[in-house]
């Protein structure tokens, strides 16, 4: 046989059983549940997702930036949050890193409950530590952000007063909070309470959740943010919204316009999807809408899931 007709053989072998250029791998299963991550966890305490928290991973030169996803607030984690998200990114060839920031020093389960203590700042630099470990172990200049509910906060967070700014390139948020939330329904909810003689008890269970009152209208890292403008120069936002959400009132909270930014709402153009503040993070029609926004120069159709 010829020397070039063995050489090609031999390829399409290598190729057939994975060899060739570019690591092979079989496809994580996408689960579009938001009991997906949930499950994970029971499985895997304090674990991490397969596919997540690689550190070996390489970037590749069609996604040069790890991915890093940041949890919403109280109980949620980097397992239970992104269940849907991790294998979804992973298979799109993404470096995916995720970790769990506010959590209790207890034993597990409680200890996979993030967002349940720390100030924002402690909070913000955790994830800016986490972000320089990162790009430490990857090489990367750059990590680009996926957000949810309070974990599209405290990453700017980061950016605007502990020096993050330049180690961020793309941010997509999925139910942002970045005009802040229980404005008129936290006024609501008092007024009710003193009718019941129960503010009491309304005062305790806020204070329970310190992490959840930075989000609120008003709160002092709100203010903060949002003295010198909310959004970070050099920075790419995406906002993905959802008229349905039942946390971030109203959810046209999340859609702060700004230079550049690109603020979508899921039912615009799909009046029938119904997705809440917990099942953003495990929709399909979210989800397409995230990878094009990581990787707009190969945009792909978005469904239109109920």
């Amino acid at each position: 046989m010829p020397q070039w007709r063995i050489g090609t053989v031999l390829c399409a072998a290598a190729l057939a059983i994975g060899l060739g250029p570019g690591p092979a791998h079989a496809e994580l299963p996408v689960e579009y549940s938001p009991l997906s991550g949930i499950r994970a966890e029971l499985a895997d305490p304090g674990g991490s997702l397969p596919g997540s928290n690689n550190w070996d991973c390489e970037p590749s030169a069609a996604h040069p930036n790890p991915v890093v996803l940041v949890h919403g607030g109280a109980g949620a984690g980097a397992q239970t949050n992104w269940g849907t998200y991790t294998p979804l990114l992973v298979n799109e060839g993404y470096c995916v890193f995720a970790l769990t920031y506010g959590a209790l020093d207890v034993p597990w389960p409680a200890s996979a409950l993030g967002g349940m203590t720390g100030t924002p700042e402690q909070n913000a630099r955790t994830i800016g530590d986490f972000i320089e470990r990162v790009l430490g172990a990857t090489g990367a200049e750059r990590v680009d952000i996926l957000g949810h509910s309070l974990g599209t906060l405290l990453p700017n967070y980061y950016a605007k007063r502990f020096g993050g700014a330049s180690r961020i390139d793309r941010y997509v948020s999925l139910a942002p909070v970045w005009q802040g939330t229980f404005g008129d329904q936290l006024a609501t909810a008092r007024e009710y309470a003193a009718r019941l003689g129960a503010s009491s008890a309304l005062e305790a269970a806020l204070n329970a959740q310190p992490t959840g009152k930075e989000a609120q209208t008003g709160s002092p890292l709100m203010i903060d943010l949002h003295s010198d403008g909310m959004y970070v120069p050099g920075i790419t936002y995406t906002n993905i919204v959802t008229t349905h959400d039942q946390v971030v009132l109203p959810y046209t909270s999340g859609l702060l316009p700004g230079d550049g930014v690109t603020n979508i709402v899921l039912q615009e153009g799909c009046s029938r999807n119904t997705v809440d503040h917990l099942g953003i993070v495990a929709d399909p029609r979210a989800g397409a809408h995230v990878l094009n926004a990581l990787d707009p120069q190969h945009p792909r159709p978005v469904p239109c899931t109920g």
